[in-house]
């Protein structure tokens, strides 16, 4: 029953959040500072681990085609596979879970035990819709465009390190890269990347939004954002790649 309760009451806090905003002016500015406040600050951290997990999945990949039959170029259509279809999309977006999630629910959790949220809809301004929506809609627009990088930046490590060990030719990488391409799977993925990006933020923002007593809960609310957006992306991935891969 307390699980019904709180589905219900996600998507009663959801259906507020996307009332019509009253000055979409306030609502345009505070968009663009979410851009940058979520998508633009967590850049360096993604672009650092991207790197190197295309380094590490090319050099795996690389000593554990050991058998004759297997040509050397598929060491970068494995990388190629791996980082656009599984890492990118779904690893980098539970990064974000922990970093942008627990900082959402904190911020809005924060807000409400101080009792800002309460004087914000005293003077009747729609606080779901004005904390909550420019953060969602922030996230889906700019996620995409994390994970593209985070594509290209993966390749390029494991191109880096790929080459400067001898595992495999330049050539040869990037002919597996280029093996067997289907454009349709980074559109795949970029999709797995907007439902992810809602996931955190709405699932982030609901923990943030409910949060009652005082510090403490502000850390238990943070930390259940993390834990339950880690789990819904795990479970929405499952479910994605079960409808796109078997039908």
């Amino acid at each position: 029953m307390i699980f019904m309760f709180h589905i219900g009451r996600y998507f009663l806090l959801l259906k507020r959040a996307f009332s019509k905003p009253q000055k979409f002016r306030v609502y345009r500015k505070q968009f663009f500072f979410e851009i940058n406040h979520i998508g633009i600050s967590s850049l360096g951290i993604i672009s650092i681990i991207s790197i190197f997990m295309g380094g590490v999945v090319t050099t795996q990949a690389a000593f554990g085609f050991t058998s004759a039959w297997v040509p050397i170029y598929a060491v970068g259509f494995t990388t190629r596979e791996s980082i656009i279809l599984e890492f990118s999309p779904t690893i980098v977006s539970l990064l974000l879970a922990g970093k942008v999630g627990s900082n959402i629910a904190s911020e809005i959790g924060s807000m409400r035990i101080s009792e800002q949220i309460d004087a914000m809809d005293i003077m009747g301004v729609n606080s779901a819709s004005f904390l909550i929506m420019p953060k969602i809609l922030a996230a889906v627009f700019i996620n995409p465009f994390l994970i593209t990088i985070s594509m290209f930046l993966g390749l390029l490590g494991g191109y880096t390190m790929g080459v400067f060990t001898g595992a495999v030719s330049s050539v040869q990488y990037i002919t597996g890269i280029q093996y067997g391409f289907m454009a349709w799977k980074i559109w795949y993925a970029l999709f797995k990347t907007a439902i992810f990006a809602f996931i955190i933020t709405s699932i982030a923002a609901y923990n943030g939004y409910y949060t009652s007593g005082g510090a403490l809960e502000v850390g238990k609310s943070s930390t259940r954002a993390v834990v339950w957006s880690s789990i819904l992306i795990l479970l929405a991935d499952l479910l994605i790649t079960q409808i796109v891969f078997t039908h």
